[in-house]
């Protein structure tokens, strides 16, 4: 493996964290003048049909002056999700065993005959096909 050689005055303190296919880099780093800035990457890991893996790559540079009002938009957001939505992860993608809610007996029985006939006429579309 090819070891990556960094300028020891640009890398200050680093932190990672793993989340299932996406990965984390919190990097204190140096400007040239000698004052510290953040820069918070995310990698997250694809396969190629053949098998393979590859990895996209975004980062943020956030520099001292922002952190106030970085800080208090991320927190009033997470904030908001979690109160609207809750911790748990409802999405499909994310968990491999998530399986739809099914309909009790009491919410198919107010399903009306108008709403049954349309769901059975309704064909489904493939995009990819068009």
């Amino acid at each position: 493996m090819e070891e990556k050689k960094y300028n020891a005055a640009d890398d200050i303190y680093s932190k990672i964290l793993r989340a299932g296919r996406r990965t984390y880099f919190f990097d204190v780093r140096s400007t040239k003048a000698g004052d510290y800035y953040l820069t918070i990457s995310e990698s997250k890991k694809f396969t190629n049909e053949d098998g393979s893996f590859y990895f996209k790559k975004h980062k943020i540079y956030l520099y001292k002056e922002d952190f106030q009002g970085f800080s208090d938009l991320l927190n009033e957001m997470t904030k908001y999700i979690l109160d609207e939505k809750g911790l748990e992860v409802i999405s499909e993608i994310h968990q491999k065993d998530f399986k739809k809610e099914e309909h009790s007996e009491s919410n198919k029985s107010e399903v009306s005959s108008e709403e049954k006939d349309s769901n059975e006429n309704f064909t489904d579309v493939d995009f990819d096909d068009i």
